[in-house]
């Protein structure tokens, strides 16, 4: 079993910055992707950003060059850096990890983010 807990949501103004964080622990396989998935309400789950554990990214097209994602595999941590927010980034983040191939996915709580206007 893998735990996930995020931490870092809360309320920003339209432009404002958030730096998400993300813990795992338990049994943490090592060829993974960790990352970040959002969702808004009365939407589907979607995805954010994510990272290999050798450092391969994978960004949604509404959040690039706004969004950063970067983990330390010492600490099994996983972060995303959000700049220049907008209304329609709210929503509850989640962090998952999964193995490169095949697998369980594994999912935290997730995270409030409310961007006002």
């Amino acid at each position: 079993q893998v735990q996930l807990v995020e931490s870092g949501g809360g309320l920003v103004q339209v432009g404002g910055s958030l730096r998400l964080s993300c813990a795992a622990s338990g049994s943490i396989f090592r060829s993974n992707v960790m990352g970040w998935y959002r969702q808004a309400p009365g939407k589907q789950r979607e995805l954010v950003a994510t990272m290999t554990f050798v450092g391969n990214t994978n960004y949604a097209d509404s959040v690039k060059g706004r969004c950063s994602i970067s983990r330390d595999n010492a600490k099994n941590m996983v972060y995303l850096q959000m700049n220049s927010l907008k209304p329609e980034d709210s929503g509850v983040y989640y962090c998952n990890i999964r193995p490169i191939v095949g697998g369980m996915n594994y999912w935290g709580k997730g995270t409030l983010v409310t961007v006002s206007s």
